[in-house]
């Protein structure tokens, strides 16, 4: 069983590392760019579980260790094949 797990920083969280996408993007002439949010994208196969278990392991793996709850958010998409 697979997952994708896509971590960001909170709305209202400064982020330097997007800002400075942003302005290197706008020396590159994309002055369309607004805002850019930089985060961290994270596959995780597990061994077999029951779906609604696997699920449930992601999410406490999110909580405990792949996510900071103070300044991020993380969504969890199963991937099916």
């Amino acid at each position: 069983m697979r997952f994708n797990v896509y971590v960001t920083l909170k709305k209202g969280v400064l982020d330097p590392q997007g800002r400075a996408v942003m302005d290197a993007l706008h020396s590159l002439h994309f002055e369309e760019v607004r805002d850019v949010r930089v985060g961290k994208f994270i596959e995780i196969e597990l061994s077999s579980l029951r779906q609604e278990d696997a699920r449930a392991r992601v999410e406490k793996m999110c909580q405990e260790l792949l996510a900071n709850p103070v300044i991020e958010e993380f969504r969890i998409e199963e991937v099916t094949e």
